[in-house]
């Protein structure tokens, strides 16, 4: 969730734009503004003289770099992996620019905007560090009016987290969100923010606030345009995570055959250890939904996902995940409960997945990716915390990096979770290799376990952790990676 000065490699696989008024031009100092909630906060109004904002080619170096092995990580089920991000599902349109924000000053875009052609309806989960960052505080504040339903847009950009900002980064916040609205011509709370880069830095204001002509002169509802807006929330991500998926709804009726679409798009790298959201997080979806069961859905989904990775146990200040649904699919509404409902949640929770396993994938440092699956539990709930127990494990993460099959640290982190179960019950296997069963050390080849991880890492693959611990109903999976050297390098060098 922040921008590193160091620069990470990809693995080989894979002034301010203030808008004038004819009375500006006339009185050159005085111009006419906009009061917004916070009365110290002011923005210029709009003016025919603006000058056109610059057209932009998304398939330029700016806005491309290397995709994550998504479709390999997303579940199976009844749904399609198609192309277009979260400009496939109908009514949505995005944007991306390079406003020279980061700190490098790297060729890469660092703003974003994504738009709705009409009020879409919304779904927001947030991070529960008290050091909750500007942008999450509006959207909060936002989300939280009496039948605030619908918004139109999402500003995102990279280079400063404006978190630990205090006054200044919200009225910045503020600012930001009554710039955006002006140019969509929609209401300042229609519009939702979120941010990624250095903790304690404000956003420089001059130079996002002179991308939003640019951004909302440039939307378009191309796969093109949904990867540069990817690449642009990216900071020490190696990779871009962007997906979309198609699914029948089927239902009979006005439903009969209904297909509609979910895309999605995330970033994250460091800083992963979610509580109830995600790093970053923008998901779309074109289909009818009522308000209360989208919003619903988005919780569950980001609980059943992006809560269950960890690459290094912090829980960033700036975690967002925000669900748009357009309704531009047609057809009856959505309603809790309905076999229509249950088929779209399992959708958007495969989206979520996806992209969550890809942010893990892409830890910083990690050479492979670690997925745990925790069978024989009592509950949903403990069957997850034993297996974020486990991919949280800095002794067990380490252990793998250096290929070491010690699954005793395995054992470790399952005792440790908080969850209660009997040793007698535990039973432990690393891929192929069962290592421990009914509490009892099993004879294994340690040379081969010790290849299973070194061949597995070697091109940055999936190590699988499996674990029973009674004979409960109940499984859960968590994913994490590696601790490696790279990892302590690229953090010791944070902003220096």
């Amino acid at each position: 969730m922040h921008a590193h000065a160091a620069v990470r490699s990809v693995p080989t696989q894979f002034a301010t734009a203030r808008r004038v008024t004819d009375a500006t031009k006339k009185r050159g100092v005085e111009r006419s503004v906009v009061p917004l909630r916070r009365a110290n906060v002011l923005v210029p109004k709009a003016s025919a003289d603006d000058a056109k904002p610059p057209a932009v080619n998304y398939k330029s170096d700016e806005f491309t770099i290397p995709d994550a092995p998504i479709k390999d990580l997303v579940p199976t089920g009844a749904w399609k992996v198609i192309d277009g991000g979260v400009c496939a599902p109908k009514g949505f349109k995005a944007a991306a620019f390079k406003a020279k924000l980061r700190k490098s000053g790297k060729n890469q875009a660092d703003c974003c905007l994504i738009v709705a052609d009409k009020p879409a309806v919304v779904g927001g989960v947030f991070t529960k560090n008290r050091v909750a960052a500007a942008p999450v505080q509006y959207c909060r504040e936002v989300l939280a009016k009496p039948d605030k339903r619908t918004v139109r847009a999402v500003l995102a950009n990279a280079g400063q987290a404006n978190a630990a900002t205090g006054v200044l980064g919200m009225e910045d916040a503020v600012r930001s969100a009554a710039t955006v609205a002006e140019a969509l011509g929609c209401d300042a709370d229609d519009v939702l923010l979120q941010s990624t880069g250095v903790i304690g830095k404000r956003i420089k204001m001059d130079e996002l606030m002179g991308a939003v002509p640019a951004l909302a002169g440039n939307l378009k509802s191309t796969k093109e345009a949904a990867y540069a807006a990817a690449t642009a929330i990216c900071t020490t991500d190696l990779v871009r995570k962007t997906l979309a998926v198609e699914v029948d709804l089927g239902g009979g009726g006005l439903l009969g055959g209904k297909k509609v679409r979910i895309g999605g798009m995330g970033k994250g790298s460091g800083m992963i250890h979610p509580n109830m959201a995600t790093m970053l997080g923008v998901v779309t979806c074109d289909a009818v939904v009522e308000p209360e069961c989208w919003s619903v859905m988005v919780k569950r989904a980001a609980q059943n996902s992006f809560n269950q990775i960890s690459v290094d146990g912090d829980t960033s200040t700036n975690d967002c995940v925000i669900g748009l649904a357009s309704g531009a699919a047609g057809g009856d509404a959505i309603v809790a409960g309905s076999p229509e409902a249950e088929k779209l949640e399992a959708a958007l929770t495969a989206v979520c997945v996806g992209i969550a396993k890809s942010i893990a994938w892409d830890g910083e440092g990690a050479t492979c990716l670690i997925e745990c699956n925790v069978r024989g539990a009592q509950s949903l709930e403990d069957a997850r915390v034993v297996a974020r127990s486990v991919v949280s494990s800095s002794l067990a993460k380490s252990a793998i990096f250096g290929h070491d099959p010690n699954w005793g640290r395995l054992a470790c982190a399952a005792g440790y979770s908080g969850v209660h179960f009997e040793q007698e019950d535990l039973r432990i296997q690393l891929g192929p290799h069962l290592l421990m069963e009914n509490g009892q050390p099993l004879d294994y080849d340690a040379k081969e376990a010790s290849a299973y991880l070194r061949d597995t890492t070697a091109v940055h693959g999936t190590v699988i952790v499996d674990v029973a611990v009674g004979n409960g109903a109940f499984e859960g999976s968590a994913w994490g990676c590696d601790l490696t050297y790279d990892y302590v390098k690229i953090n010791a060098e944070y902003t220096t």
